[in-house]
């Protein structure tokens, strides 16, 4: 280090000759008038020629002389000569200036007594007025400096007290790291002139890992720069930067004396609150100085007149409370003088505010460092202690004081401090070294014979005495900035905290063994390793005091704790405060005296001198590291409740080694998890219990083992966290180890397979963490991945511990052959490894051949990747020679490694002798691998041949004959591959030259090598040259493509002798054909020919044509894209008809993009397929439609043309009718999304008249359109034009096409703009039209007046059988018609808001049909005064008349009130109801009326009432009493589901006995009522004439009862279901059921009987014999033996009844034997219509038993047998019963178990119900339900289908599809919870165009996705996706 001259000892004269350079420089930049003075100081005689000449050379020559002179001249004179250049001159750089004031002043002032140079009797040039002014101001400058190094001496004087070693800032390294300086901030480094004549360090790159440097070096050419000191915690910033400034003082450092040294730290700066200026900075809170004001102005304007003559160092930035941020470029530089928060000031300073040009060093922690990026222009890391350097400082420790025990001692430690990992790690900081030297020394201490410590104490006592008066020095422990120990200042602080250690006996062998390493025991965990530290500490106090014998820990750790616990939980809990607040310093007040005193004691604690805000000088204290205040934190946490959970949780998280500006500022070394996941250790428990019962927790263990399970919890989650980067995964790594639990470490390695590490430092206690963590692996193994991570080459030292590692990564140019020979050496220790990675590195042959040797221990390797690498050809050869050596190895990777094709002609000769070799892939030398099987596949059969694929090779012949040769003679080869490498047409003839010698089963790859047609036809060759050869894929424009495929290559199966020629995009000419046929020779195998996107045209074409008859084997041609015109079009048509095998030809796009022809493949059905012509989306003018149709003409086999997606005009639609009498082989038009018009789809339906094979009209403009046609002149077609603009003379035109085709099953025009107008212009010429099904006009936006006018054709259309009208959002119109004579007329009206007149004119158009009619009303708006005037309107006539009115008010009262007014007003109302909200009544005809007028005037003739659940209360009937008193006739009462109660009982009792000719009464109720029966049993005894009666739901009383029994005798039906009685009561009633000899229906659902009551049913059903409905569902469950017992006595007295045609026993749950027994009765009910038996456990067997049994009920109408065990069996007997039963309508057999074969047999019985409307099949047990489905077709009158809950998917939705308009009178279909997706619901809704009657498809549950869901619902409403 260069030594600064003192200026006392400096001379005038040689300073002046050192300077004159730059003297010169700066004098030639003054002006005239200065030069000029200053030349006249020198005296005459040593004067030249004064006048100036006028260039620079003049005057640079007059200088250069000035300047020679003085350096010769007396040092009087020199000095005054110096001073006043310092005095005229400006722009001298500050050192210049302050070195050549301070000579010249000290010179001056030794030479002040002696007389001064006079020449001529004159001085030297007088001091001028600025002379005056700028020399106080630099004397005040001088004291300033003077003063700050006085202030830092005595600093380092405090400090260097504890020092245990010397600071040398050359013995002190640092790592150079590259700064990222803003890009347009300048640089303000002084010149060469302004470092004060040193050699300045060169600025560079300090990017590199090694570049590193001494603090002191680091430091030079750091002036007018910004500096970056980056250390951790405990690395020695503040003690380095002290050391710093002492130099400086001593002038010493790399600082110039003269500079102004500012030393600030920022934990002071931190207790600034108020705003300062730059002066209050400096002299209140650095340098307090007692001068004036003046004085102080006079230093500032210096420094800001001067800032390069300072130099600022900010000490721990870590520290600051505030983040410091770069500024915008360009902005305004800041006022000195103006009181700016400190934060301000030192932003300022750092961004070139403040003093620009002044140097600064800041320090911080690594973390920190990124709030200044871009500021700093160099940035240093200070480097960690090396074990060297760790071992002499422990050697100072230990042997300080020089004793001998400490000597040995200090051995034994340094011995086992270099054995710990873990204190090596700590150590290699200087703040922790010294704890862990204490900490060694008290185990050391302990370790020792307890019974020996009073002779040491005895002995230590006598020491310290005399240690008092010599040099004894207090050991400290370092760990804090601050005056008295700091954190990081462990160059050995030494003192009273080391108070002890040299208590011990003088001499090591004093008696006394000194314990070994091996006795003593490192702490396996750093959290255990601070619990003892902390007792260590602990014990000093303890030696104060009386000793106490100890064991070993952690026993002696809770004994020292327990004696300490209050203190303890006062430090913790100060150390839990400071944490939270970020706070590090404490005061007095901020702890108790006694807890503080003893921290001192102990070294706990270290005290800082604080300068206040008001400048008063305080101590405060600080731990001695801030990793012992976390870890005092950490035991708050685990002992006291005072820390929740909550605050553990926030505080419980991973800290990540990669910086960002974003991260949170905090002063700590985020160290806490680490420590609370050690406290969590089962092993820390006893010492934690110690610690919390001070804390208060009377739970004591019980709490502690409460947070400690909490915190594995939380770390629980960490490791099943799937989200952790690499850094975090570390860290969790290193928290699991400190828990020391396995489990959780196996948690965390299955939780990833792979452990990533990206981008870090790792250290041996890293990797030492990774294999505590890996090595619970187990069985299922993990990987480690390292990539570009710093690694020492120490770490590999502790990568064998890792166990279980099957796959080992690194990455990095970092890694070389040093590294690569030291993984080697690990290598044979990863007995399970099976993958090794080592690329991107710097690998070469050397270390290759290292690694590879190394592989031969590792059994189970399967993967080697060493890509980019340098392996050279040297090391590929290497890796190659091993290749059959381990036994598992399936891949290697080699690429880019530097090699030419040497290496690549080794290995492919190495594929011929090693047989596990699969494949070679080369890519130019982007990529090499091989790949091999294992040495097991090879003795297996199936073993594939290898592959080799050479892409991007430059060949020429030679190079490809030699490949060839080689190949030739390889044994077997599945794939080559050469593609990449461009081939002339010499090499390609080589190469196919060799092809049939070549044993290749697949195919070889050529892509990117053949670029001309001549090339074309060489290859064209092999197909006939090569037998082998296949397929031949050929493509020269790019991406040029060329594929030869082998027999054995083929992706299908196929023909062995079949062949692919496919020579598409390849510029082939009409001429280039004739080579192409010649080249291809006689190959007469060819299957496919692809000729796509060539250049043929027309006559191309034609020579295609002419040879395709030659090609017997030809299946499909294409000549896609090769500008086929027109004339080609009709050739390909000709071609078609003349060519027998030619059954398809695809022409698509306007340019005839694709062009398909298709052949049959079975030649022998040639004659019998099916021919299609297909032209689409292309434009076909009038002509071209002629000239093709023309050609189709000619054809003799069936036809399909399909011209969709083709513009049609209206002229080429003409010209194809005229046509389409002549093509007789015609079966199908497609014309979809053809037609543009109305007018042409109008033109098209006259397809009916010009051609009477037409079956099927389908056509919508611009979507799908078909025209269908059948083999002969067929009597009936079908209809369907819709979304047209069919108005004026389109619609006439379509009507008069209509008039004169055949008859039509049905008309479809619905959505067509028809509007009221067009539709009554239609309805008017219905009469005219020859429909038999129905027409639909739904969508056509009709009226009122609409519904008018279609009603109107129920009396001007003969066969119009009925009409629906819905003006709501379906928009439904729909007219059916029938061939009968005289059937009833239907007009249904919905939603269509009738007003009153439309009310009337509908009566006055109803009362005019001759026939029968119904009429339906639902939802109309309709008031009650219109429904009674219709009602009133109505004429009845001859025909029968009945209405359905439904309307949600019709309700309750409403209801009464509207069924009385109606009776009021006619008297010819036979029946009339109102159920739930719908009014129905009919009129009698008027011949009925007139038989009985004259005897029931003036009383009404109605024969039926009812009032049905429509939510009647009994007060509502009293306002009926004076109606129904007239209904004198009534025969039938019905007021059942009502809530009647006793006046409702009331008022039947009063008009019963006026009722003389009532049958039937029907009261039954949801729920029991007790009133009605007793109150109404009395009147029903008077009521004689009543038959029927329906009391359900009731209670009946024993009285009740009783009179009741005398009333069942008379009865013919009897319903008392769901009703209550006593025991006794029901008794009574069945024993009077026994007397109904004429009872003919009895219903006794769900009635509760004993067994008592079952035995007299049994016995009343034998005597009534006239029995022939009965429902007893859910009345005798049989759920044991003796149940069962009393099923079949039930059954048996059944016996009887042979009139039986009704019968229901759901829920009996009879099983085997009630079925048997029914079965035996069923062929004697020979009049059965009806059997329910579901839910009762019938068997398959039984089920086709009583099937069997079924046959005779040749009657039977309705099957139910859902909820049962039916399965195939049951369902092949349906299939020869159901067949016989032809009258059955309902069949209901869901909820069983039929497969899918049972599924077959179903429907072949389906198929023969003529009859049948309702079939249920929900969850039947089988998803194969096509056939059902196909069935239906034979069902003509089937109206409901139920195939829920079967998962079905597309295909029956399908063929529903397919059936729909086969099944017209088909409303309702459950599909829900099915598999159909999109597909087959767009299908559903295809189909749903022709069914008109379908009401409702559910498809809820299945698979379409909502969005979907929704369009096809507005597509059609009928879809139901809700589960509504």
């Amino acid at each position: 280090m260069d030594e600064e001259v003192e200026p006392d000892n400096e001379n005038v004269n040689s300073v002046l000759a050192q300077e004159s350079s730059e003297l010169l420089r700066i004098i030639s930049g003054q002006t005239t008038a200065v030069i000029m003075e200053l030349c006249q100081m020198r005296p005459r005689e040593g004067s030249c020629d004064m006048r100036l000449g006028p260039g620079i050379s003049s005057a640079t020559h007059h200088i250069e002389s000035l300047l020679d002179y003085y350096i010769m001249a007396k040092a009087a004179d020199c000095c005054n000569f110096l001073q006043s250049v310092c005095m005229l001159c400006e722009n001298i750089p500050m050192h210049l200036e302050s070195r050549l004031i301070s000579v010249a002043g000290y010179a001056n002032n030794d030479l002040e007594n002696c007389s001064p140079s006079v020449t001529d009797g004159k001085t030297s040039s007088p001091l001028s007025e600025k002379q005056l002014i700028k020399r106080p101001r630099i004397d005040h400058w001088e004291q300033c400096i003077a003063a700050v190094m006085s202030l830092l001496q005595r600093r380092w004087e405090r400090l260097s007290e504890r020092l245990v070693m010397d600071v040398q800032l050359e013995s002190v390294w640092v790592s150079l790291r590259t700064a990222n300086r803003g890009r347009d901030r300048p640089d303000q480094t002084p010149g060469s002139a302004g470092k004060g004549g040193r050699t300045p360090e060169p600025d560079g790159d300090y990017g590199f890992m090694d570049s590193r440097v001494t603090l002191e070096n680091f430091l030079k050419g750091c002036a007018g720069k910004v500096t970056i000191l980056v250390g951790s915690a405990g690395s020695g910033k503040t003690l380095l930067m002290s050391c710093l400034g002492q130099q400086w003082a001593r002038r010493l450092a790399p600082i110039p004396p003269s500079h102004l040294f500012v030393l600030l730290e920022f934990r002071q700066l931190n207790l600034l609150s108020r705003p300062l200026s730059l002066s209050e900075l400096l002299f209140r809170h650095y340098l307090p100085l007692k001068g004036c004001k003046d004085e102080k102005r006079a230093i500032v304007d210096y420094l800001i007149s001067n800032p390069e003559q300072s130099c600022w160092v900010l000490d721990g930035y870590d520290e600051f409370h505030s983040k410091i941020t770069k500024q915008e470029l360009h902005i305004q530089p800041l006022d000195a003088e103006t009181s700016l928060p400190v934060s301000d000031l030192v932003s300022g300073l750092l961004n070139r505010q403040l003093l620009p040009g002044c140097t600064l060093v800041v320090t911080c922690r690594a973390r920190h460092a990124s709030d200044l990026e871009g500021l700093p222009d160099k940035v240093g890391h200070l480097l960690e202690w090396d074990r060297h350097q760790i071992k002499e400082y422990a050697d100072n420790f230990f042997g300080l004081k020089g004793h001998s025990s400490h000597k040995t001692i200090g051995l034994q430690a340094a011995d086992l401090l270099l054995s710990s990992r873990h204190l090596v790690a700590m150590s290699s900081l200087p703040g922790l070294c010294n704890i862990c030297c204490i900490f060694l020394e008290y185990l050391l201490l302990e370790a020792s014979d307890p019974s020996k410590r009073e002779i040491q104490r005895e002995s230590g006592s006598k020491a310290r005495n005399k240690a008092k008066s010599s040099e004894e020095k207090e050991v400290h422990i370092p760990g804090g900035r601050g005056e008295k120990g700091s954190r990081g200042e462990s160059y050995g602080q030494k003192g009273d905290q080391r108070r002890g250690s040299d208590d011990i006996l003088t001499d090591g062998t004093n008696g006394r063994a000194q314990p070994t390493p091996t006795e003593v025991q490192i702490p396996p965990t750093l959290t255990q390793v601070y619990l003892t530290v902390l007792c260590a500490f602990l014990r000093r106090e303890t030696e104060s005091n009386q000793g106490s014998k100890t064991t070993s820990f952690p026993q002696s750790v809770v004994s020292t704790l327990s004696r300490y616990r209050s203190e303890l939980c006062e430090l913790s809990q100060l150390a839990w405060r400071g944490l939270e607040g970020s706070k590090i310093l404490f005061m007095k007040e901020d702890i108790s005296p006694e807890v503080l005193d003893f921290s001192i004691r102990t070294g706990l604690f270290s005290q800082v001198e604080l300068r206040r805000e008001d400048g008063e000088l305080v101590n405060s204290y600080c731990f001695n590291h801030l990793t012992l205040q976390e870890f005092m934190a950490a035991l708050r946490i685990m002992t006291s409740a005072d820390v929740s959970d909550t605050q553990l949780k926030t505080r419980f998280s991973l800290k990540t080694r990669w910086t960002t500006k974003s991260d949170h500022k905090t002063v700590f070394t985020d160290s806490l998890h680490l420590y609370v996941c050690g406290l969590a250790s089962p092993r820390c428990t006893e010492a934690l219990v110690q610690v919390a019962r001070t804390s208060g927790e009377s739970g004591g263990q019980s709490w502690v083992q409460k947070r400690q399970t909490l915190v594995l919890k939380l770390l629980k989650n960490l490791c099943q966290s799937n989200t952790l980067t690499g850094p975090k995964i570390l860290e969790l790594c290193h928290c699991v180890q400190e828990s020391q639990n396995h489990q959780l470490a196996k948690q965390a390695v299955d939780a990833r397979p792979t452990l990533e590490l990206r981008n870090i430092q790792l250290l041996p206690t890293d990797i030492d963490a990774l294999a505590f963590v890996v090595s619970s692996a187990g069985d299922n193994g993990i990987g480690l991945d390292f990539g570009a991570c710093s690694m020492e080459l120490e770490c590999f030292d502790v990568l064998p511990r890792c166990r279980y590692i099957h796959s080992l990564s690194f990455r990095s140019r970092k890694y070389g052959d040093k590294f690569a020979e030291k993984l080697s050496s690990i290598l044979p220790n990863f007995t399970t490894l099976r993958k090794l990675e080592f690329c991107g590195a710097t690998l070469t042959a050397t270390g290759a051949a290292s690694l590879v040797s190394a592989l031969d221990d590792c059994p189970d390797i399967t993967e080697i990747n060493l890509s980019d690498n340098n392996l050279k050809d040297e090391g590929i050869k290497h890796v190659a020679d091993i290749l059959h050596k381990p036994p598992k190895l399936i891949s290697v990777k080699l690429g880019r490694n530097n090699n030419s094709l040497e290496a690549v002609d080794y290995l492919i000769g190495k594929m011929s002798s090693c047989l596990n070799i699969q494949n070679l892939n080369v890519d130019g030398r982007k990529e090499l691998t091989v790949t091999l099987s294992q040495n097991s596949d090879l003795t297996s059969h199936k073993k594939s041949e290898p592959t080799i694929s050479l892409l991007n090779q430059n060949w020429c012949k030679p190079e490809m004959q030699k490949l060839a040769n080689s190949l030739a003679h390889f044994p077997a080869l599945s794939v080559l591959d050469i593609s990449g490498g461009h081939l002339d047409v010499e090499t390609l003839r080589t190469l196919t030259k060799f092809v049939p010698k070549f044993k290749v089963t697949q195919k070889i790859i050529a892509n990117d090598c053949c670029s001309s047609v001549e090339g074309l036809v060489v290859l064209t060759a092999l197909l006939s040259d090569c037998p082998a050869v296949v397929e031949l894929h050929i493509r020269l424009q790019s991406p040029v493509q060329v594929s030869i495929v082998f027999s054995g290559g083929r992706e299908k199966a196929a023909n062995e002798k079949s062949k692919i020629l496919c020579l598409s995009c390849c510029d082939l000419l009409p001429a280039h054909l004739e080579k192409v046929w010649w080249s291809l020779g006689t190959s007469s195998d060819l299957t496919l020919l692809d000729l796509s996107s060539n250049c043929l045209g027309k006559k191309g074409l034609k020579k295609l044509l002419e040879v395709l008859p030659r090609l017997s084997s030809i299946q499909e041609v294409n000549a896609s894209n090769n500008g086929i015109d027109c004339e080609g079009v009709a050739m390909l048509a000709g071609a078609l008809c003349s060519h027998t095998y030619l059954t398809q030809i695809h022409i698509s796009g306007g340019d005839r993009e694709q062009v398909i022809l298709n052949y049959c493949p079975d030649k022998r059905e040639a004659k019998q397929h099916l021919k299609m012509f297909r032209i689409n989306n292309s434009s076909l003018l009038p002509s071209n439609v002629t000239t093709l149709c023309r050609q189709l003409a000619q054809c003799r086999s069936h036809l399909k043309l399909d011209l969709s997606h083709s513009l049609l005009t209206d002229q080429a639609i003409a010209n194809l009718l005229k046509l389409l009498p002549k093509m007789t082989s015609l079966q199908r038009l497609n014309v979809s999304h053809s037609i543009a018009s109305t007018s042409g789809a109008v033109i098209l339906v006259r397809c009916l008249t010009v051609s009477r094979r037409v079956t099927s009209v389908e056509l919508r403009p611009q979507s799908e359109s078909f025209i269908y046609f059948g083999n002969e002149k067929v009597e009936e077609a079908s209809c369907r034009l819709t979304h047209c603009s069919l108005k004026g003379d389109e619609l006439e035109r379509l009507l008069e096409s209509l008039h004169r085709g055949p008859h039509l099953s049905h008309l479809n025009l619905s959505s067509n703009q028809l509007g009221d107008e067009g539709v009554k212009h239609f309805l008017d010429s219905l009469q005219k039209l020859k429909i038999t099904s129905h027409v639909n006009l739904s969508i056509n936006g009709l009226t009122q007046q609409g519904v008018l006018d279609v009603a109107r054709t129920l009396c001007t259309c003969n066969h119009v059988s009925g009409a629906e009208v819905s003006l709501g959002a379906e928009q439904r119109c729909l007219i059916w018609f029938t061939q009968c004579e005289g059937c009833v007329k239907t007009l249904s009206v919905r939603e269509s808001c009738l007003e009153r007149g439309h009310l009337i004119r509908l009566a006055e158009i109803v009362s005019t049909c001759p026939s029968p009619i119904h009429l339906e009303f639902k939802n109309n708006m309709l008031q009650s005064d219109w429904i009674t005037d219709f009602v009133k309107l109505l004429n009845n006539s001859q025909r029968g008349v009945s209405v359905s009115i439904e309307e949600d008010w019709i309700r309750s009262e409403e209801a009464v009130s509207l069924l009385c007014r109606c009776l009021d007003l006619r008297i010819d109302i036979h029946t009339i109801r109102v159920n739930n909200t719908t009014l129905q009544l009919s009129l009698m005809k008027s011949t009925e009326l007139s038989e009985d007028s004259a005897d029931l005037n003036p009383f009404i003739a109605t024969k039926k009432i009812g009032l049905v659940e429509c939510a009647i209360d009994g007060h509502h009937l009293a306002s009926m009493e004076s109606i129904i008193i007239k209904c004198s006739s009534l025969t039938e009462l019905d007021l059942s589901h009502n809530s009647l109660g006793k006046e409702g009982a009331e008022f039947l009792c009063s008009v019963l006995p006026l009722l003389p000719n009532l049958t039937s009464l029907s009261i039954g109720s949801k729920k029991t009522c007790v009133a009605v029966v007793e109150k109404l049993s009395e009147a029903l005894l008077q009521a004689k004439t009543i038959q029927c009666l329906n009391l359900s739901g009731h209670v009946i009383s024993d009285s009740a009862a009783q009179v009741m029994a005398s009333i069942l005798p008379a009865l013919k039906s009897l319903n008392l279901s769901h009703c209550e009685w006593s025991a006794a009561g029901g008794l009574q009633l069945l024993i009077a059921l026994g007397k109904s000899v004429l009872l003919e229906g009895l219903c006794l659902d769900s009635l509760q009987l004993n067994e008592e009551s079952r035995v007299c049913l049994a016995h009343a059903l034998r005597n009534i014999n006239s029995i022939r409905s009965l429902k007893f569902n859910k009345t005798a469950t049989a759920t044991g033996p003796s149940k069962e017992n009393e099923v079949l006595h039930l059954l048996a007295a059944t016996e009887g009844l042979r009139l039986m045609e009704e019968i229901e026993l759901d829920g009996w749950r009879m099983a085997d034997g009630g079925i048997e027994q029914l079965s035996r009765l069923l062929p004697v009910w020979t009049e059965l219509r009806k059997i329910s038996l579901s839910q009762n456990l019938i068997s398959d067997q039984l089920g086709d038993r009583l099937l069997e049994a079924l046959k005779r009920c040749s009657h039977l109408e309705e099957l139910h047998l859902s909820s049962n065990s039916l399965g195939d069996l049951s369902a092949a007997r349906m299939a020869l019963v159901l067949p016989s039963l032809t009258h059955i309508t309902v069949l209901d057999i869901a909820e069983n178990k039929i497969g899918e074969e049972g599924s077959v047999n179903l429907a072949k019985a389906v198929s023969c119900l003529k009859n049948l409307t309702k079939l249920n099949l929900t969850s039947v047990g089988t998803s194969e339900l096509c056939d059902v489905a196909a069935s239906l077709a034979q069902c003509p009158l089937i109206q409901d289908v139920g195939l829920g809950w079967n998962s079905c998917g597309d295909k029956v939705a399908y063929e529903l599809a397919r059936v729909l308009p086969l099944c017209q009178k088909l409303t309702t279909i459950d599909l829900e919870s099915n598999t159909v997706s999109v597909f087959g619901a767009e299908a559903l809704v295809r189909a749903l165009q022709s069914c008109p009657a379908v009401q409702l498809i559910r498809l809820w549950r299945n698979n379409v996705p909502p969005s979907e869901a929704k369009r096809l619902s507005q597509r059609d409403r009928r879809l139901n996706f809700s589960s509504t």
